[in-house]
């Protein structure tokens, strides 16, 4: 079976809704994927409806963004009741910090000189958005002419270590591992960063992460034979996903997968 467990929609910022995804996912001849919105879990209702009628399973699941030490870190659940009163708790306030985020991100970049309006980043975003992440400001900017592209704004205006940047303040890296629990979800690390990785992940296991993210495209070989290796010393389960956001990338959806077979251990928990 070929496996993509971190694909985005429309709910938060990714640029196809929850059909679009699911049938771009049977296109790309995936089997079984996961939708893993920014604190939301709006996407998933649709998108099991789409999928019984394409033959591909559709794993409900959230992205939960977090912070530890001021950097911004991101818990996968996979398998969480997408009902659940703590996920929907998070995402009303998800969606307003998200938003104070997005004016202070404005602010910094507006007295830099750097013109952009709040009304140019809702516009990006659409009237049936649930969160404003920083792929809207990207286009935004590049709409502004301050970008020749979302990758480029990204580097040059908007990423992790910019002047410019500001992180959704939300939950600790550790509050978001037990939210994930609280909603009967297993708890993942998306694209661990490798600078702070040995230093958060025992904090991360000790409040009950179960798995890492070890299989996606920007992962090297050296990478994902470190991960994996991690992942056996710990005892966690391994994951693996495209993070998926819009063709714009020049992927589309199947051109990554996992081999099932690699993440056996992490579906047969979710009874796959």
């Amino acid at each position: 079976m070929k496996v993509d467990l971190h694909i985005h929609t429309s709910a938060s910022d990714g640029a196809w809704d929850a059909e679009a995804v699911v049938q771009g996912a049977a296109s790309g001849g995936l089997d079984v994927i996961a939708i893993a919105d920014h604190d939301t879990t709006a996407s998933f209702s649709a998108a099991e409806v789409v999928g019984s009628e394409a033959r591909v399973q559709v794993i409900p699941a959230i992205e939960v963004s977090s912070t530890y030490h001021g950097r911004s870190i991101h818990i996968l659940g996979y398998f969480v009741d997408p009902a659940s009163e703590v996920l929907l708790n998070h995402r009303v306030h998800a969606t307003k910090q998200r938003d104070t985020r997005m004016r202070e991100m404005l602010n910094r970049l507006n007295e830099a000189g750097i013109l952009v309006t709040y009304e140019d980043v809702n516009a990006e975003a659409g009237p049936d958005r649930g969160v404003l992440g920083r792929p809207h400001l990207a286009k935004a900017l590049v709409k502004a002419g301050h970008a020749t592209s979302v990758p480029d704004a990204f580097n040059s205006l908007i990423g992790d270590e910019s002047q410019f940047f500001v992180p959704t303040d939300l939950l600790e890296a550790t509050e978001a591992v037990q939210l994930v629990l609280a909603s009967g979800g297993i708890p993942v690390w998306a694209h661990p960063p490798r600078d702070i990785f040995d230093a958060l992940l025992p904090e991360l296991i000790r409040s009950g992460l179960q798995g890492i993210e070890v299989y996606r495209p920007s992962h090297s070989p050296k990478d994902v034979t470190r991960l994996e290796a991690m992942c056996s010393k710990e005892g966690l389960l391994a994951s693996g996903g495209s993070d998926w956001h819009t063709p714009d990338s020049g992927r589309s959806l199947g051109d990554f997968f996992v081999d099932a077979v690699e993440i056996e251990d992490l579906l047969r928990l979710g009874g796959i």
